[in-house]
């Protein structure tokens, strides 16, 4: 078992004092934006909010994307910059970002560290990027079975979920219909049209079993946030948002996930958390019945079954009946989930808008806001390893 020192533990020792972002567009439709533009105009929109110049950033920690560091500088003006980082993966290691640069800062690399992601769809489509890598005996494996994306891919893991466990579509639905619910009064949520039952068992199929409801928007957008010590964040014109525990990792059974599926029936039929949910309750000294609300990664419906299973906050195969029972509905549920809507209704920014509406629950600004909230866990994507989860905590 891998083991962090006390002495390192970054337990409440950062923060989130600045949050900004761009309109959510629907894909293509950022354009002529360049993907850069819209991530200059969110960090600028976040050290707005901290109320800092630009020029004190001196991190950057990213979680994929291909982000130009010295462009940002040159763009935005940034003298110099300490740090500079990136969470290996795709999807998954979006709330690893955030323990990158929390990492940085408490080893004294960086005092003010950017975290951003974004997305934009117009040239190359999200479910189909797999399509776009080369040959090799490894893509072989599904390429030739005519895998052409993350849809088909987490597909079997669904159907494999309901042979083994007894879930239903109907339970897909509920999350589906849960979320949209929550987008229905958010004013960035870009689906907001009522979703019913009848509704959703009349869509196109496009995966077996997920049909089009099941799927994750397809976005154009960015969000970007600013960390600092906890010390400093005392400053901060808002109520600062702590870093209770991050981690990004996995196991070798979940590996390559869906691009490599040799996995144990157990895994097969999860999300791959289960190791990351352990450690960041044991890190933050938590358990899950302490969480007000969750921030769960839902490119697909039946991962967010899985991952409450991962999570502890049922047993192993009874994610359906959990959500048929009406545990994450914002209103009356024990587990509020994606209360913005998440990337099935709000908007799909590879897990950067979970973040986002993870710090206006700890503000207590958000849409529909959770009462009282004191601890929200945030996951980013079941994808390949890294995958990566964290618990954020509201300022004492």
């Amino acid at each position: 078992m891998a083991f962090q020192s006390k002495e390192f533990n970054i337990k409440d020792k950062t923060a989130i004092i600045g949050v900004g972002a761009t309109p959510y567009y629907k894909r293509g439709q950022s354009s002529p934006q360049t993907r850069e533009e819209l991530v200059c105009n969110a960090i600028i929109s976040a050290t707005r909010d901290a109320e800092i110049n630009v020029e004190e950033v001196d991190g950057f920690a990213y979680f994929a994307g291909g982000f130009d560091t010295g462009y940002l500088m040159e763009t935005l003006g940034i003298n110099e910059v300490s740090f500079s980082a990136s969470v290996t993966g795709s999807g998954g290691g979006s709330a690893g970002s955030i323990g990158l640069a929390s990492a940085a800062i408490v080893a004294g690399m960086a005092t003010t560290v950017v975290c951003v992601g974004a997305v934009q769809q117009s040239k190359v489509r999200y479910g189909s990027m797999p399509t776009s890598y080369p040959p090799s005996p490894e893509n072989s494996f599904y390429q030739s079975t005519g895998l052409v994306g993350p849809g088909h891919m987490f597909a079997m893991l669904a159907r494999r979920h309901m042979e083994v466990y007894g879930t239903r579509r109907e339970h897909f639905a509920e999350v589906a219909i849960s979320n949209r619910i929550n987008a229905s009064n958010h004013p960035d949520a870009l689906i907001k049209e009522p979703l019913s039952l009848e509704t959703y068992f009349a869509a196109p199929m496009i995966a077996d079993p997920h049909c089009l409801f099941d799927f994750c928007l397809e976005t154009d957008g960015a969000i970007a946030f600013i960390l600092t010590s906890t010390e400093r964040a005392k400053y901060s014109p808002h109520k600062p948002v702590l870093v209770s525990s991050c981690v990004h990792g996995g196991t070798k059974d979940w590996g390559r996930s869906i691009y490599w599926m040799n996995m144990p029936d157990e895994t097969f039929t999860s999300s791959g958390h289960r190791f990351i949910a352990k450690r960041i309750f044991d890190l933050a000294g938590i358990g899950p019945n302490q969480i007000d609300t969750a921030q769960f990664f839902d490119h697909f419906s039946s991962q967010v079954i899985m991952q409450l299973e991962d999570y502890g906050f049922c047993e192993k195969g009874e994610g359906g009946p959990f959500v048929a029972d009406g545990n994450i509905r914002f209103d009356g549920g024990n587990l509020p989930i994606n209360t913005d809507g998440g990337q099935l209704s709000g908007g799909y920014i590879w897990g950067m808008t979970h973040i986002r509406e993870a710090v206006a629950q700890l503000r207590g600004t958000a849409v529909n806001q959770v009462k009282n909230a004191e601890h929200v866990l945030v996951t980013g994507g079941p994808s390949d390893t890294p995958v990566s989860g964290m618990i954020l905590r509201s300022y004492p």
